[in-house]
């Protein structure tokens, strides 16, 4: 009997799932969308399992924190689609409409895994809502840092609450199972605390005055709604007439103090370990489940850096669960360099790819090494869209059709540039660094990218 056709992801904009796999050039590309990128072990045993049998035993977690299983084969993907089913990782929406809509701290407290469940719970009810969507959530136990987002939702602590104008939204009770995935608190929402609302624009989030949690997740409903008539993909771009129709009457507020994301390490009892360049494989998924539950309390939390959160049971635990992660190439410390470069999985797994990105980037990071002590970054993209990284980094490489990379000094991967080098020739330039920084250069990085060489 042959297999069921597979339904591809159709379009621009659309995101992957498990029911509509992403060709790629090492085949098909499933993504799951764990609710607030928790697995249990026994989820994450299992989606070993789907990259070992049905794909090539490679995963990515993404700057989302979801987690991609690569190379799936049309034969096999009915039976990667049962194996996560089973496993209560399968689709949650088939409207096109966000898996996930939201992205919090790994390390979010009770506060923000209520407002996750709470705000998920609300977008499931919005028909239409852009696949990209994402609203960010922060609470105190956990902050993200800058984040390209269309909504932020922060817990404010603390603060009075001041109402919202009368009639914008309806604070009718959600509807938010008890037993919902990742949510071990009570997700009523009168149970929060106040919450700062903001909006994205062009020039950065826009924050709104604080107010109760009911009537802030009522006015998201109402955000997210307007954003799904529009037509528009991210609330940015929405056209300034709508953006500001939806926004009337509305009072500007405060804007909180920056947060910041947690770096690669131990803090308490909780370890925060990236996979280098967002890879793993399906053996080492396979044996973190195993720490959680040796060592800790049985799950794993995938994070926006492209790694992963366990708690240990206790500090010796957690000593144990970092020399682990360290023995297995995992990045547990701040100041590893292979934190400073971005890189996509480039030719051959990705079809746009010209140059293999992935496998450039470790040999890229040791040449860097002393450029990141200073502060600076790199990114390795194996074509111009640039999805391992969208901001500006200090060295941008491009990859071309010709096999060599386009270099971008303080842009990202869709700036233009004239210069074109072999990836040899890069680390060539990059070693010159070493010995001639000045003063108005002290990267020396000008200097050894400049035309002729």
């Amino acid at each position: 009997m042959s297999p069921a056709p597979v339904n591809p992801a159709p379009r621009r904009g659309w995101c992957p799932g498990l029911a509509r796999p992403m060709p790629t050039g090492d085949g098909l590309l499933v993504r799951l969308h764990p609710v607030a990128g928790r697995l249990g072990a026994v989820q994450a045993r299992a989606a070993a399992r789907a990259a070992q049998e049905g794909g090539n035993g490679l995963l990515d977690v993404t700057a989302r924190g979801n987690l991609q299983i690569r190379g799936v084969t049309a034969g096999r993907h009915a039976q990667v689609v049962a194996i996560l089913g089973e496993a209560g990782l399968g689709d949650v929406r088939h409207d096109g409409g966000p898996q996930r809509l939201t992205l919090n701290a790994p390390l979010a407290g009770a506060d923000g895994l209520g407002i996750v469940a709470a705000v998920e719970a609300i977008g499931r009810e919005v028909a239409g809502l852009p696949a990209k969507t994402l609203v960010a959530v922060e609470d105190a136990a956990g902050g993200l840092g800058p984040v390209e987002a269309d909504f932020w939702v922060r817990v404010a602590p603390g603060l009075s609450p001041a109402p919202l104008p009368h009639g914008r939204g309806d604070p009718a009770p959600l509807s938010v199972p008890d037993d919902a995935p990742g949510s071990p608190v009570d997700m009523g929402r009168n149970a929060l605390p106040p919450l700062q609302l903001a909006v994205a624009t062009e020039s950065g989030p826009l924050w709104l005055t604080p107010t109760s949690a009911p009537t802030a997740l009522a006015f998201l409903r109402t955000l997210l709604h307007g954003l799904a008539a529009s037509g528009a993909r991210r609330m940015r771009a929405l056209p300034r007439p709508q953006w500001d129709a939806l926004l009337d009457g509305l009072m500007p507020g405060g804007p909180p103090p920056a947060s910041t994301a947690l770096p690669a390490g131990l803090h308490g009892r909780a370890l925060l370990a990236e996979f280098p360049f967002g890879r793993c494989d399906a053996a080492l998924l396979d044996r973190l489940a195993g720490w959680s539950e040796a060592h800790g309390d049985g799950h794993l939390a995938l994070t926006p850096g492209r790694g992963i959160a366990l708690t240990a049971r206790d500090e010796a635990a957690a000593a144990t669960l970092r020399a682990q992660a360290e023995a297995a190439g995992l990045i547990v410390d701040p100041a590893d360099p292979r934190r400073a470069v971005a890189a996509c999985p480039g030719a051959p797994a990705c079809a746009s790819g010209g140059t293999p990105a992935q496998d450039h980037a470790p040999r890229l990071a040791a040449a860097f090494a002393h450029l990141a002590k200073a502060g600076a970054t790199a990114h390795v993209s194996g074509c111009p869209k640039g999805c391992a990284q969208l901001k500006a980094a200090t060295l941008t490489l491009v990859g071309r059709a010709d096999g060599r990379y386009g270099v971008v000094l303080e842009g990202n991967a869709g700036t233009e540039t004239d210069l074109a080098l072999t990836f040899g020739a890069v680390l060539e330039r990059l070693e010159s660094t070493r010995v001639r920084p000045t003063l108005d250069d002290p990267s020396g990085l000008r200097d050894a990218f400049r035309e002729p060489a």
